[in-house]
């Protein structure tokens, strides 16, 4: 038995946002509830509500920018940076720029949408 998986068709997970979302290796692609690894690619003036996820989010950015706001912080974060935000820290994700922002996420647990606790808009 192989010890190992290649993920040769990640699971494109369904958005109204124009945002793209690979989920390569999480409950979605796999039923790994441990641990989610997505590619992404958010729009030029895209975001999403704010948020309190029972979940660790790490945030590499490959390429563009991306901003965030943590409790009442604003970042922004460039391509080659990353970050780790905390479960259960009131999140805002978004990309108000003029360039595509393509990013991997990593949720630790995995990511799930009943654990993501977004906010009505």
């Amino acid at each position: 038995m192989k010890k190992y998986k290649i993920q040769k068709s990640p699971f494109i997970v369904p958005t109204t946002d124009g945002k793209l979302i690979e989920e390569h290796f999480g409950k979605a692609s796999d039923g790994n509830t441990e641990i989610s690894i997505a590619h992404m690619i958010a729009p030029p003036n895209w975001s999403e509500p704010f948020q309190t996820p029972e979940f660790d989010e790490y945030t590499y950015v490959i390429k563009g920018k991306k901003q965030f706001i943590i409790e009442d912080e604003v970042l922004i974060l460039e391509a080659g940076q990353s970050i780790k935000i905390e479960k259960n820290t009131r999140v805002q994700y978004s990309n108000p720029f003029e360039e595509v922002c393509e990013y991997i996420a990593i949720c630790k647990p995995a990511f799930d949408f009943e654990k993501v606790n977004r906010e009505e808009v």
